[in-house]
């Protein structure tokens, strides 16, 4: 099973994720997306595996994410993925991509829904 995970070192969550996907006997494709920016058309991948949405991927929780509005409820996928795009530290981290599908895997134990 291939297993990929966007994945941030200094995230506690995304470590735990990686130890999780490990523990399961997996050796994951990890992508550092801050030194390796996710580009839009990855994004739109991402998507359309499912069942993450492009508000899924937003860390809403990111100062950059207010200051750019895209907490705002009108605010469309293609905006989100955009912004994502460009500012890679709006990506929620980690994101984890199987065959499962896409999920940000917040809080860490959302991955085991991901693996076999």
């Amino acid at each position: 099973m291939t297993v990929t995970v966007y994945h941030n070192p200094s995230c506690g969550t995304s470590r735990s994720v990686l130890e999780l996907v490990r523990q399961a006997g997996i050796e994951p494709e990890i992508v550092l997306y801050l030194k390796t920016p996710l580009t839009r058309a990855d994004l739109d991948r991402l998507v359309k595996q499912g069942p993450a949405t492009a508000r899924d991927l937003l860390r809403s929780k990111e100062k950059l994410c207010a200051e750019l509005g895209l907490d705002k409820p009108d605010v469309t996928d293609s905006q989100i993925l955009d912004a994502i795009a460009a500012h890679p530290v709006l990506l929620n981290r980690p994101v984890v991509a199987t065959p499962r599908g896409v999920k940000a895997c917040r809080p860490a134990d959302t991955v085991l829904s991901l693996l076999p």
